[in-house]
């Protein structure tokens, strides 16, 4: 498996598979062809039908600035190698300099066709979560203690960096209102969550209150194209922060203490891109929602000093209870129902640990089973429930 670095990304939203991936095409593409006095970008797909939405336009155009760009958006061409396909064109005095065909295939990710391109190193020798349960057992060491040692000892400096980002996140959202760009009138409600204490609040109704507001928080600040981290998308960049910072402040966990969950739920969240995909136009919402449900399961389950057997069936539960997601966005935007879902996703997670507290060794499902399950489940999907803004939510809304 690759790097946690290519996993847990920094960079603006709303959108890793629509609007960083085809924006670092388009930085490698203008690289590539310094000499064009104009380029041409033709979106397909997903890319294609919910672009606009996802500012995919917008982030082309701001990676090839100064040079003049063409946007088109072909929504009708099918049998295509990947959901997010585009193909940029440069152009010199009309005449057409080059041309690349690639696939944004999810978390910011991009494969470019024709080109062996100098792929990021495997550093994890084991890609199955029965694999390293099982190397971790041998060993006696835990989750983390496994990336530091395929990572090296500066992957801390690197997680430390992401867990500021998303902290930050967090703080800049409960701190803004207003309504979110786009056409559809959605208001910023992270601000209004985060104050708003009940005058006879349980326990139970502030752990609610508090990480639906950091969820939030984070969503919104997505939506809003801010700055964030790939969790392991930007549609589903709200769900970790959430419960981990939350936990944070309930229980004192030192910073040292979540850059261990943040590795354990790394490893999680590594293996699904790996053996599944973390991309809502190859699998739907489970993909990413599903995700980062898991990952935040885990990556709680690791700061509580569970064993590999919870930490397993937490991710497990988070999963499974995602399954046949949809992902269906209204107007393309990362708005509805994609911010309420963090926030659900976020809640979900803690009841995935508390779930593993006490049944993980009355299980029947290991954690490689249900994310072949997702893959599978993801790929029957029909298409207009893959990011296509042609079902479900998005279509209804329409009528």
């Amino acid at each position: 498996m690759e790097s946690l670095k290519e996993l847990y990304r920094i960079g603006r939203g709303p959108s890793s598979s629509h609007t960083m991936g085809p924006g670092r095409a388009a930085e490698r593409f203008l690289a590539a062809y310094p000499e064009a006095d104009s380029f041409q970008a033709t979106l397909y797909g997903s890319l294609a039908k919910t672009g606009r939405g996802h500012l995919t336009d917008v982030a082309i155009t701001e990676a090839l600035e100064p040079v003049p760009t063409r946007i088109l958006f072909d929504t009708d061409t099918v049998d295509l190698p990947h959901p997010n396909t585009m193909e940029l064109e440069a152009f010199r005095l009309g005449e057409r300099l080059g041309r690349w065909r690639v696939f944004s295939v999810g978390g910011g990710k991009i494969e470019i066709e024709g080109q062996k391109e100098a792929d990021p190193p495997q550093v994890y020798p084991l890609s199955t979560f029965t694999e390293i349960k099982g190397y971790c057992r041998d060993r006696d060491i835990y989750l983390w203690q496994y990336v530091e040692e395929c990572e090296g000892p500066k992957i801390w400096d690197y997680l430390s960096e992401v867990w500021e980002t998303m902290k930050e996140a967090v703080y800049r959202g409960i701190r803004k209102d207003g309504e979110l760009a786009g056409g559809l009138g959605v208001q910023r409600k992270a601000m209004y969550l985060n104050r708003q204490r009940h005058i006879d609040e349980s326990k139970e109704t502030r752990e609610n209150r508090k990480v639906c507001a950091y969820a939030f928080a984070v969503s919104e600040e997505n939506a809003g194209g801010g700055t964030i981290v790939t969790a392991p998308t930007c549609g589903a960049c709200g769900v970790l922060p959430a419960v981990m910072l939350y936990k944070q402040e309930q229980q004192g966990f030192s910073d040292r203490q979540m850059l261990k969950g943040l590795a354990a739920a790394g490893i999680v969240g590594n293996i699904i891109k790996t053996n599944a995909s973390i991309s809502g136009a190859e699998c739907g919402c489970q993909a990413e929602i599903g995700s980062a449900c898991s990952m935040a399961a885990a990556g709680l389950a690791e700061i509580y000093h569970m064993d590999l057997d919870q930490i397993e069936y937490a991710a497990e539960v988070a999963m499974e209870h995602h399954l046949g997601l949809t992902c269906d966005p209204i107007g393309g935007l990362v708005q509805i129902p994609c911010i309420e879902r963090n926030a659900v996703a976020g809640m979900r997670a803690i009841n995935a640990l508390s779930l593993a507290n006490f049944l993980t060794y009355t299980r029947k499902i290991s954690f490689d089973m249900v994310v072949k399950t997702m893959y599978e489940t993801g790929r029957d999907l029909f298409s207009k429930y893959r990011e296509t803004s042609e079902g479900g939510l998005a279509k209804t809304y329409r009528e």
